[in-house]
């Protein structure tokens, strides 16, 4: 039921559900999530000529405006549910570490970095990359060896950093073992890459590193990556 202080009473659907309700010539329509709207047990203005803005009272909460935003995660559009990537290290950055340029710089963002360690990065996957053309025509993937290449670079970012010895000038990507591609890689996609550095072996100048690709929180490549550190001998 609808109660109005100082007037009658109106029906109501059956299931009480918001709806629009006119009164004095004045129509409102409450504001509510499409999705998950919540069930009114009363709706109340004041006795007053100016119709002040309603309150809910709903069986789960206490009483909210109308105008109040949803709280829950599942509730929020779309575009405001899911946060972006951190940015720990941007393009500029990157291009200060890395030698490569266009169009062979695959690494887009580091969004966690511990120098000599590990590092997790992205790549921006879009049908603007130079491969698609002809990577294929009719059904745009990306090509698997660049994608063991951008987790190469991402192992440069690792290994490119005085504590292990890295120069920009005298450091190449040395070798792949048990390399594994596990779902196709599209435009559109977002590559999220982790390399971890297992062994260091600075006689020789000769890191182990394993890396792991993925895309929507699955793996679609790894392997594990041998880098020259040039600095053997040392």
């Amino acid at each position: 039921m609808v109660e109005v202080h100082g007037g009658g009473r109106l029906g109501c659907p059956s299931m009480a559900m918001a709806s629009t309700f006119s009164l004095t010539n004045t129509t409102i329509t409450p504001f509510l999530s499409p999705t998950s709207p919540p069930k009114i047990s009363s709706f109340r203005f004041s006795n007053s000529r100016s119709l002040p803005l309603p309150t809910l009272s709903t069986a789960s909460s206490s009483p909210t405006t109308i105008s109040h935003a949803p709280n829950d995660y599942k509730d929020a559009p779309i575009e405001l549910r899911y946060p972006a990537f951190p940015s720990v290290l941007d393009i500029n950055q990157i291009r200060n570490i890395l030698p490569h340029r266009f169009p062979f710089l695959l690494v887009d963002r580091v969004i966690e970095y511990n120098p000599g360690v590990s590092a997790v990065a992205i790549k921006n996957v879009t049908i603007n990359d130079n491969f698609f053309p002809g990577h294929f025509p009719e059904r745009p993937i990306m090509p698997g060896v660049l994608m063991v290449e951008a987790m190469a670079q991402v192992g440069g970012l690792v290994m490119l950093q005085p504590e292990v010895g890295g120069s920009r000038e005298n450091f190449f990507f040395a070798g792949i073992d048990k390399v594994r591609f596990r779902k196709p890689v599209i435009a559109g996609d977002t590559l999220v890459m982790r390399m971890t550095l297992i062994k260091l072996q600075k006689r020789f100048g000769i890191a182990k590193m394993e890396g792991k690709a993925y895309v929507g929180g699955e793996v679609v490549c790894e392997g594990e990556f041998l880098m020259a550190t040039g600095s053997g001998g040392e």
